[in-house]
């Protein structure tokens, strides 16, 4: 099997030391520390760690901009529900590109959305979660991202 070069994860699923890299990053950007020996005591990481991850993990959304990503969802089949996912994109001000819905079985549909990521487009993983937060969408992952 062919390995690939990247990977979408929840941040549960990712490893608190590669979440507190991001964070030392966020540090030293803002310049609310002057160094990767402050940041990294004040996370409570090495600075190896620091090193050793800082190239390879960044926001989702620092990296999603330009570029075309394809949403797949599960959602109850309720008047108005994909309406309110829409609403959601639109406040986000991603582009909808495609809308391909199947027709509901036992009442649950099927849904992909490839959505344009744009220089005003907020925060894609926070766009994310409201989705999925909504009552009613029983999932939402990210197929591809081009």
């Amino acid at each position: 099997m062919e390995e690939s070069a990247y990977y979408v994860v929840k941040k549960r699923a990712v490893p608190e030391v590669l979440l507190k890299v991001l964070e030392a990053k966020k540090l030293l950007e803002t310049g609310r520390v002057r160094s990767v020996n402050e940041a990294a005591d004040q996370l409570g990481i090495s600075r190896s760690s620091f090193y050793k991850y800082k190239d390879d993990i960044f926001q989702f959304h620092d990296n999603a901009q330009g570029t075309t990503i394809t949403l797949a969802f599960q959602m109850d089949d309720e008047p108005g529900l994909l309406s309110d996912v829409l609403k959601i994109i639109a406040e986000y001000q991603a582009n909808i590109l495609t809308i391909h819905q199947s027709i509901p079985v036992n009442g649950v549909a099927s849904l992909t959305l490839s959505v344009q990521v744009l220089p005003g487009t907020g925060d894609i993983s926070r766009m994310i979660e409201i989705m999925e937060s909504r009552r009613g969408v029983r999932n939402v992952c990210i197929l591809a991202k081009e």
